[in-house]
Formats: structure tokens, sequence, C-alpha cells
């Protein structure tokens, strides 16, 4: 179990691969298996912080983006409200996961107002995008994709879709009652695009979010950068 976790979290993807190409860089998703429940910690060995089972609290299945790794046992996740927006850490050895892995990545940057999604590193998609507001930024760090929904499902204020990241949002506005998940969703003002108006969330054009939906696995990671 240790050596083959260790040869997926170093050993790039490479299949159907030239033998002189070089391998596509990939990022490591672990996905809690089905009748399983996985203990996270605050640092390795560290006091439990929270046990989380296969599907979020919206159905979705549970897939931890893999931020970092310890010893070839310990795995650094970002699950939302169990770290104060800081990785946690899950035991690979104590079973009840399985792994896949992404070359896609969303990167947030917050002083340009753009999205960009990148496939090893080749960019496929830039948008311009609505951040938090001066007095609710959006948080910074390393996320991941933890569902996606329909944001009819929630409200018209949401578009066509919403991609719930794994963040949370420590200083929501004065009287919001919004909940304090960070998301990349739709807005019904398209002169947000460009601007830092939201609750910390990224509003994003719902052709944009369409093209994301289609395109991002679960678990995908997302960094917000200042």
């Amino acid at each position: 179990m240790g050596s083959a976790l260790l040869a997926l979290l170093t050993v790039a993807a490479t299949a159907a691969a030239p033998r002189a190409q070089a391998p596509e860089p990939t990022h490591v998703i672990a996905h809690v298996r089905s009748g399983n429940v996985v203990t996270l910690r605050a640092r390795p060995d560290g006091p439990v912080v929270a046990r989380v089972g296969a599907l979020t609290r919206f159905g979705s299945h549970r897939a931890l983006g893999v931020v970092a790794t310890e010893r070839g046992r310990w795995l650094a996740v970002t699950e939302p409200g169990t770290g104060g927006n800081r990785v946690v850490w899950l035991d690979a050895r104590a079973g009840g996961i399985r792994y896949s892995r992404t070359p896609l990545a969303i990167e947030v940057d917050l002083s340009d107002r753009t999205l960009v999604l990148s496939r090893g590193g080749k960019v496929l998609r830039r948008m311009s995008v609505g951040v938090g507001a001066f007095d609710s930024p959006t948080p910074t760090g390393s996320f991941a994709v933890t569902d996606k929904l329909a944001g009819a499902n929630f409200s018209a204020a949401y578009g066509c879709c919403i991609l719930a990241l794994s963040a949370v949002q420590p200083n929501l506005p004065d009287g919001w009652a919004g909940g304090n998940r960070i998301a990349i969703h739709g807005t019904l003002s398209s002169s947000d695009f460009g601007q830092a108006v939201s609750a910390g969330c990224v509003h994003a054009p719902d052709s944009e979010l369409r093209y994301l939906m289609r395109s991002v696995p679960l678990g995908t990671p997302v960094v917000i950068r200042p």
C-alpha cells in the first residue's frame, strides 16, 4: 500500500505518451470510498479535527485535493470548516481512499481579477471575474473544487452554476445570511466582472461556468493569489 501510494504521488501519469515526450504534470486527488469515514488531523500524527464520509453536505462524492505529502504517508488536503483555510492531514495508510489525477488547475488572481484554467501549465481559458469587496475579501491559499451544483437549485443570483470550493469566508459582511462557503458562481450583474464586489465568492460569466462544469473534476486544485 505505502509503496504504491508513493509511486502515485511522485510519478506523473505517462500512459499513451511517446517515450521522448516529457510527462504531463498532474495533481493527485484522494477520493473517500463509499461506506468509509476518514480522519483528518491538524498535523501528521496530530489531534483529530474532523471525520468525513464519502459524501459532502451537498451530496457530491468527496474528493480531496492533495496539496503536499510527508513521509510518503501523510497527505495535506483542504476541507471546508476544518482548518481555518489551512491544510489538514490524512493518513493514507489508514485506508478508505482511492486516488485519481488531473492535469487541470484553476488559479484566481485577486489583483488582476482574473481566473485561469490551465492544463499542465498551458492556459486553456482566461476570464475576467468579480472578487471579494474590500471589507469581505476573497481568502487566499490552496483549495480544491468540492461540489458542482446547479445555481437554480439555490437562487437566481448564482447564475447557471456553482463550483463550491474547500475555502470558507472568515470576514463575512455585516448582516450576511448566505453562509460562509466560498464558490465560483454566476451573478445577476455582468458589471461585477473585473470588480471587487462580492461577499468573498468569485463571480464568473455563465458561459465560462458551463465550460468549467464540463471540464474540471471534483478535487481540481484552485489556487487563489492576492
